[in-house]
């Protein structure tokens, strides 16, 4: 016992509350050397001070538990831990960004308004056929899908060769930001009447889409980056919200135009809703001309 400390005096050295080192011990993070089995005290050995305290500074920097688990276990296999921490620092950064970012649209938000920067307008959509590919992803893994599929599919599409009827396009079948995932489906429209895929690989399938009514606007520079494109979505739904339609669909992004960087200032997006008229069933003709 003399090797030992109480969990008072390990606490002090530490940094860590007698509290926290109970809800280490209990999460199998830093267990304590010894525990009293009658009065249930623990007790820990003086060279787990250094563990505690990097256990501090992992979860002052907002390491999860597990990962701070994870760490400790390939620390105490003599693995670098650098790399890790280099990558928690770069996701620490993206959040810290992407958190100014929505702050930045919330003022103008709250100071303008959505519709003083997106004007919302109505178009008429015809059925098309689409190549889709789905998955269900959150933002950061957005990209790395998107561009896969888009390739894999405009491999098939040149082996038709298929005939596109216009740009190619991504419909959200729900929220899909840091914290939520949703069911995303990468479209490529083409010619029902022109050459059809065939043979086609896993995952990738054949859509028939109805004819649409949407709500629109378009968003182009840095309005077109994430998070800051969540504000058109917005404005969209605050436009049919208002002007009592019904959403009638997943909300689409349309590449208007696309210079292959996600935040190239080129890019030039619209982001189209279906929607109908709720009185009568129907999509609604006319409105906004």
């Amino acid at each position: 016992m003399t090797n030992l400390l109480p969990i008072g005096q390990f606490a002090q050295a530490s940094g860590l509350t007698v509290t926290a080192l109970r809800h280490y011990d209990a999460s199998g993070v830093l267990p304590p050397a010894h525990v009293d089995p009658d009065s249930g005290y623990r007790y820990f050995r003086r060279d787990q001070v250094r563990t505690a305290q990097l256990i501090r500074v992992l979860r002052q920097l907002d390491v999860p538990v597990e990962q701070v688990r994870g760490m400790l276990a390939r620390a105490e296999a003599g693995a670098d831990l650098a790399p890790a921490l280099a990558a928690h620092l770069e996701a620490a950064e993206h959040r810290l960004a992407v958190q100014r970012a929505l702050v930045h649209g919330l003022l103008t938000r709250l100071s303008e308004g959505v519709e003083m920067n997106h004007r919302v307008s109505v178009r008429e959509g015809d059925a098309e056929r689409v190549l889709v590919r789905a998955a269900t992803v959150r933002n950061p893994g957005l990209d790395g899908f998107l561009r896969t599929a888009f390739q894999d599919m405009y491999a098939v599409a040149g082996r038709g060769p298929l005939t596109f009827t216009g740009p190619a396009f991504v419909r959200y079948h729900g929220v899909c930001d840091e914290e939520n995932e949703a069911l995303v489906e990468a479209c490529l429209p083409f010619w029902t009447d022109g050459a059809q895929p065939a043979d086609l690989p896993q995952g990738i399938s054949v859509h028939n889409l109805p004819a649409n009514t949407f709500a629109c606007t378009e968003v182009s520079g840095p309005a077109a980056g994430f998070p800051a494109i969540l504000t058109a979505y917005d404005a969209v739904a605050d436009w049919i919200s208002a002007h009592g339609f019904a959403f009638a669909g997943p909300v689409r992004m349309v590449y208007r135009r696309w210079t292959g960087a996600t935040d190239a200032p080129g890019n030039r997006y619209e982001i189209a809703w279906p929607i109908e008229d709720p009185g009568r069933g129907q999509r609604p003709w006319g409105v906004g001309r």
